[in-house]
């Protein structure tokens, strides 16, 4: 049986939890979508639990963080106005893919070359955004196709959330 793990966004109208489920031998990370494609997303932790008893689905609950995608797209939009966490870009980074694997339609991730790879090692590293990093910190091209990349995922984000807006499940709508 898949694992299943709640997945908490903040977003700018409030906190959504997803289902995230690791994939399985070669498979992608993944997202839980219903039967359109679209993003399951729960309003509160009672509806998400209903809903994966209803659905035979057994979550795993441990050490539960939540992504928060407003630093994210604050660090893209205006990267000189603060720090931000190396660990929390990494996250996004992470988070975006699997979206990517898991919404059939959207706007697409750019394509990935040598350049991702090396500013991926690096903020795996924990030190790309540290000036004293030397060769661990981010180069002007490695920082611009981060920025690229995470852009590009906020607005699959979005599309996705757009998409799933009829389907944000709450309690109310189990009434």
């Amino acid at each position: 049986m898949a694992d299943y793990y709640p997945y908490s966004i903040a977003t700018r109208r409030g906190d959504l939890t997803l289902i995230w489920r690791p994939g399985e031998d070669d498979a992608p990370d993944e997202l839980a979508v219903d039967e359109l494609g679209r993003l399951l997303a729960f309003h509160d932790l009672r509806t998400l639990q209903e809903y994966c008893d209803r659905n035979g689905l057994e979550l795993t609950w441990e050490g539960e963080g939540t992504l928060d995608l407003g630093v994210v797209r604050r660090w893209v939009e205006h990267p000189d106005l603060g720090s931000v966490p190396a660990g929390l870009l990494l996250d996004a980074w992470n988070f975006f893919e699997d979206l990517s694997h898991s919404l059939k339609a959207g706007p697409p991730l750019p394509s990935q070359g040598s350049i991702h790879d090396s500013a991926y090692e690096k903020i795996f590293g924990g030190e790309a955004l540290e000036p004293t990093a030397g060769e661990g910190a981010w180069t002007a091209e490695e920082t611009a196709a981060v920025r690229e990349f995470l852009r590009a995922g906020l607005d699959l984000w979005e599309h996705g959330v757009h998409e799933s807006r009829h389907r944000l499940i709450d309690s109310r709508s189990q009434e």
